[in-house]
Formats: structure tokens, C-alpha cells, sequence
């Protein structure tokens, strides 16, 4: 559930390219999706704070009282305490913030599947070392999601100024160097390149040769659709 159609298309998909998992619906407003989770089987629900006719919790809310009980992954700009105190009280799953790399949703659907798979068997759980084990599937390791050096907060600022102009079609997409990225964020331009290589490695970003004017070619990179 996404109201920012440009957002919704991509979160489709990266959820499509992560083995075993399938788009089974999508929807921009919070009754819509409610109505879909009513037709079918649905295991998890990626699930935004920010939806245009109701909150995010109030849509995991009503999904409870209705008894559909797929599991949901908030993915939100939402960053109050409140919200996330919230989201662990609505049982939501995991809570991840935008925007983010292909690379970041693809692990915490990973995890979500690991820990399916350990939940999925019948029975009772032998001890505190086995329901240890099968809620740490669900953990995110922070030491692993950025290479030495990138922060998230920079990271998050490169891929806004990726983004397409809010007021503009979405299509639009800027087409940055390394150079642009760097003056415009104030940081070097070599930093800048680091950024915008991990965002390429991690399918987010294309690259591509600009050429044109005095010198020597540049390479730009623009947001993936």
C-alpha cells in the first residue's frame, strides 16, 4: 500500500525480484486495500504510515478486526516515536524507512521468508533457544546493510535529490553527475561517486555517458523507474 504511484511501481518491483515472493495486489488508499486483502490469501502487506484517506496503523487495525492475518513490513517515511512505538504495538513486523535501496527491502523480505519458514512447521517449539532463533530471523543486521564509509543519512539525501520533481510528471527523472550530486549536497565529488555506485549496484540507479560541451565526457545517474 502506497499512495505515490511512482513509489507503489517500484516497490512492485523489487518485491518481483526477490525469489519467491509475488506481487498478489497493490493499492494507494487504505480502503482499497482492505477490500483487497478480502479476496484472496495474503501473507504480508508492505504497509505505508501515509496513505491519502487513513493512517497506516488504522488500516493494520481494521485488518485485525477483521481477522485477516497477514503479517505486515511498514514502509514509510513516518520517523515519530510515536508511530514506531505504535507499529511494534500493532504487531507490525519490521519497519523500514524511505526512501531505501532495492538492496534493504530485499533482505528484510529474506528475513521475513527465513522466519516463515521456521514458523511453518506444526508442533510446539522445544525450548527459549528455538522461539530465539525463529524471532532473530526477523532481525536486521545494521553492520551489514552500508560499505565502510556511506552513511544512511547521506545515502537517503543522494536518492532524494534523485527523485522526480514532485510537481512535475512523474517520468522526469534528474540526471546527476557525480559532480552535480556532490555541490548540491556539499560533499566531495568523490563521495558523490561512491553514493551514486552503491545506488547503481544496488539496481536503483542507471548510469549513463553525457556527452556534449568542452572536455571530457561526463557520466550522469538517474533514478530507476
Amino acid at each position: 500500500m502506497e499512495d505515490d504511484p511512482v513509489a507503489l511501481d517500484a516497490h512492485c518491483s523489487y518485491v518481483e525480484r526477490v525469489p519467491g515472493f509475488v506481487v498478489a495486489g497493490r493499492a494507494r488508499f487504505g480502503q482499497d486495500a482492505l477490500r483487497l486483502l478480502g479476496l484472496g490469501d495474503v501473507d504480508l502487506v508492505l504497509l505505508d504510515m501515509n496513505l491519502p484517506d487513513m493512517h497506516g496503523l488504522d488500516v493494520c487495525r481494521a485488518m485485525r478486526a477483521a481477522g485477516r492475518a497477514a503479517d505486515v513490513i511498514a514502509v514509510t517515511s513516518a520517523r515519530e516515536l510515536s508511530v514506531v512505538r505504535a507499529a511494534v504495538s500493532a504487531g507490525i513486523v519490521q519497519y523500514l524507512l524511505k526512501p531505501f535501496v532495492f538492496a534493504a527491502l530485499r533482505e528484510r523480505l529474506e528475513r521475513y521468508a527465513a522466519y516463515r519458514g521456521e514458523v511453518a512447521a506444526e508442533g510446539t517449539v522445544a525450548g527459549q533457544d528455538d522461539v530465539d532463533r525463529m524471532l532473530g530471523s526477523l532481525r536486521v543486521a545494521a553492520a551489514n546493510r552500508l560499505p565502510k564509509g556511506l552513511s544512511r543519512e547521506s545515502l537517503e539525501a543522494v536518492v532524494r535529490l534523485l527523485e522526480p520533481d514532485p510537481a512535475g510528471p512523474p517520468e522526469e527523472r534528474p540526471a546527476l553527475s557525480a559532480g552535480e550530486v556532490g555541490e548540491r549536497l556539499g560533499m566531495s565529488r568523490v563521495s558523490a561517486r561512491r553514493y551514486l555506485e552503491h545506488l547503481t549496484g544496488a539496481g536503483l540507479v542507471d548510469r549513463a555517458t553525457r556527452y556534449g560541451g568542452a572536455g571530457r565526457p561526463e557520466v550522469e545517474y538517474r533514478r530507476r523507474p
